[in-house]
């Protein structure tokens, strides 16, 4: 049987002249030619380490290019990457190793590297079906326990196949990295597609606008967080020149306000390409490439990717596909409660589809908010908040209240007069939907990823209507 492992396929799409450039730092670049050797040598090592397929390796490591080493060696044996966000404190770290028992636990993969140099580069991957488990990534946990994804060897390779061939990548691309690697979006989407074009990333081992500003004149593809964006776009060198070089901007993980997509547009002639993924499925949909890209919405489903809505025209979105992952890592009764019936992924995301197929996201079903007993999308109230002057960004919450059972509050980050604000947005929504009360913060709590923690916000104001 032929080997359906991960590393074989993004290998086989490598440079065939070993010295072209793969990770372009700001003193020196690594060649293609180095990744396979290192990557070779790391897997002798874990192999030596007693690292057997379909183990588990944890990964708790600084942004470097040895980390991404240490993951395509982590393939390249068979077994299954497990990375850790680096801000986990110990007593998180604590849950994921009882959790997920690795065989090894890495803290430095740059000494790992230097430890490696001793062995031999492994010559032959080790042979994998494509049902077979490739790592494990765990869910932010916003909501109860962290939930590992098992994504499979074949999971992964559809979806970077797919982005690959919907953004058109090619050789002559070059990727910037400013990125974590302990995520989808940085691990997997980013890198995935640099390889299988066998390009070159220009890599930031964080986001600084300086450092991204200099970078774009050399490369043409980016991807970030919304809060990349806006950023960028605070900051006056970042002009029309400065991205000239550049044929595509990519945003994910949270969403893009429709001002800083109009925003971007503005300053530099280019629309954002705005895409839909989550930890279980990788990339689901994506704005078109070559088509109109519209502020608010995340697109079209990707090649395979089947998607409905439950629950009338607006509702819960399911997924089915080649991408979507097959469990949680030994959680069986919450695996059965997020499949329906026939299959299909509960995505926990409320959306509604156009008559063409594109995709709009009114947020996620844990935050509907059921005031008076009418359903009330935080995204519907937020788009007009976020329009009004003294408004940087809304985050809509329900609060427990006495007479409404769930009263509508918004929290904003900037400043302003609450009850002018209250007044404005009354004239552009149903009495119901307006906000009851509007708290003002510096800045709203984000995750890594740049997503509002709203489950954090509804614990800090749960008590804003007692009397």
């Amino acid at each position: 049987m032929m080997s359906e492992n991960l590393y074989d396929l993004l290998a086989s799409r490598f440079p065939a002249d070993p010295t072209a450039p793969c990770f372009l730092l700001a003193d020196r670049a690594i060649s293609y030619g180095e990744v396979t050797e290192t990557t070779g040598r790391l897997a002798t090592l874990l192999i030596a380490q007693g690292v057997a397929p379909g183990d588990r390796v944890a990964a708790q490591t600084v942004k470097s290019p040895e980390a991404v080493m240490l993951y395509l060696a982590t393939l390249k044996v068979g077994a299954v990457y497990l990375p850790l966000n680096t801000a986990y404190t110990a007593s998180e770290v604590d849950y994921f190793l009882k959790d997920a028992e690795p065989r090894l636990f890495v803290q430095d993969a740059v000494t790992l590297t230097v430890e490696a140099a001793q062995f031999a580069p492994l010559a032959a991957t080790v042979p994998r079906a494509g049902s077979d488990l490739a790592s494990i990534i765990y869910t932010s946990g916003t909501t109860g326990r962290s939930k590992g994804a098992m994504l499979s060897h074949a999971n992964l390779a559809t979806n970077a196949l797919a982005l690959h061939e919907i953004w058109e990548f090619s050789k002559y691309d070059v990727l910037l990295h400013a990125l974590p690697i302990f995520h989808v979006h940085g691990l997997f989407v980013a890198l995935h597609c640099a390889f299988l074009s066998g390009a070159a990333m220009v890599w930031l081992d964080r986001f600084s606008e300086a450092e991204v500003i200099a970078g774009l004149a050399q490369s043409t593809v980016m991807m970030g967080v919304p809060t990349f964006y806006t950023r960028l776009l605070a900051a006056p060198e970042f002009t029309r020149q400065t991205a000239a070089h550049m044929r595509l901007f990519i945003c994910g993980s949270a969403p893009l306000l429709e001002s800083t997509f109009e925003a971007f547009e503005a300053r530099t002639g280019l629309r954002i390409l705005e895409r839909y993924g989550m930890s279980e499925a990788v990339i689901i949909t994506s704005n078109p490439l070559n088509g109109e890209r519209i502020a608010g919405s995340v697109g079209y489903p990707l090649p395979g990717v089947s998607l409905r809505i439950s629950g009338g025209e607006t509702g819960v979105i399911e997924i089915k596909g080649p991408s979507v992952f097959s469990a949680y890592w030994r959680m069986p009764e919450k695996t059965a409660e997020e499949f329906t019936a026939d299959g299909w992924f509960i995505t926990g995301d409320v959306g509604r589809l156009d008559p063409d197929g594109r995709l709009w996201i009114s947020g996620r079903a844990k935050d509907l908010i059921i005031s008076g007993g009418f359903n009330v999308y935080p995204k519907e109230i937020e788009l007009i908040l976020d329009e009004l002057d003294g408004v940087t960004e809304s985050a809509v919450i329900g609060l427990p209240h006495p007479d409404f059972g769930e009263a509508v509050v918004a929290v904003v980050e900037g400043a302003g007069d609450e009850a002018a604000l209250i007044a404005q947005s009354r004239g552009k929504l149903a009495a119901f939907k307006a906000p009851k009360r509007i708290l003002f913060v510096d800045e709203l709590p984000r995750n890594a990823m740049g997503k509002v923690q709203k489950a954090l916000l509804r614990q800090q104001h749960a008590r804003l209507f007692e009397a």
